[in-house]
């Protein structure tokens, strides 16, 4: 899969991904709809990163998860 390009399907599946990764609980806020278009390549940044690192920390993990709520919708 090409995630090069900002598209409400990759947008979904980084925030799939990033769910699994970080063993959220709360799937709801993963949602797509939450989340704008033009903040893809925030997200498709911390999906690299996390997907290279492999195994997170507890701490790493709760940061991801505060850095998400920042970019989601208000």
């Amino acid at each position: 899969m090409n995630l090069e390009n900002a598209t409400q399907e990759n947008l979904k599946f980084i925030l799939d991904e990033l769910a699994e990764l970080l063993d959220v609980v709360n799937r709801s806020i993963m949602d797509a709809e939450d989340y704008d278009l033009e903040k893809y390549d925030d997200l498709k940044f911390m999906y690299d990163i996390i997907k290279q690192k492999g195994q997170l920390s507890a701490s790493e993990t709760q940061a991801f998860i505060e850095e998400l709520r920042s970019v989601r919708k208000k």
